[in-house]
């Protein structure tokens, strides 16, 4: 692993897999609706409050939730890729429509076909719970699995380190 702190000074924008990261990759399975998936309000906290600051959040899932979508909409999330079948083009996109380098952004993923964008981004982070092919090459590994705050935790740390976390915006929700 590189240093992970030092990367984090140069961040603007991030970027998160949903299930498995945003959520905890369990799925219920309910007739006559679409799936039931559960979120962290913690993890929804930190995102709205980073977009309050100015950074970009891109969310990128192969799933079609039109829930999902309204969570992150919600949120003050305007990029929200679903049924990404390719998701190096989704990303591709998001950091071109921003003119990010890579270095400037921060991903975090939790299984195989998250690693394009993990072996791409500037700083690839994970949940606890990632699948060990990640694991393996991600900058930082979050004590805490997807869906039970590993969001909030890599957000808070950059938002910390750049001195946008606790001001009087992050009062308001």
């Amino acid at each position: 692993m590189s240093n992970f702190k030092e990367k984090l000074i140069h961040i603007k924008a991030f970027a998160f897999d949903v299930d498995g990261v945003c959520t905890d990759g369990q799925v219920f399975l309910m007739p006559g609706t679409e799936f039931v998936r559960a979120v962290n309000i913690k993890d929804g906290y930190a995102i709205q409050h980073c977009i309050k600051m100015g950074y970009y959040v891109a969310v990128i899932s192969g799933g079609s939730s039109e829930e999902v979508r309204k969570r992150f909409a919600n949120l003050g999330v305007t990029d929200i890729y679903l049924r990404s079948s390719d998701k190096m083009d989704n990303y591709e996109d998001f950091r071109m429509k921003y003119g990010l380098e890579n270095s400037e952004i921060l991903y975090m993923g939790d299984d195989v076909p998250d690693l394009p964008i993990l072996k791409r981004v500037g700083v690839p982070t994970c949940p606890a719970d990632a699948s060990d092919e990640v694991k393996e090459i991600a900058d930082y590994i979050s004590d805490k699995p997807g869906g039970k705050g590993c969001v909030r935790d890599v957000i808070e740390q950059v938002l910390k380190l750049q001195d946008k976390w606790m001001n009087e915006q992050a009062l308001i929700w």
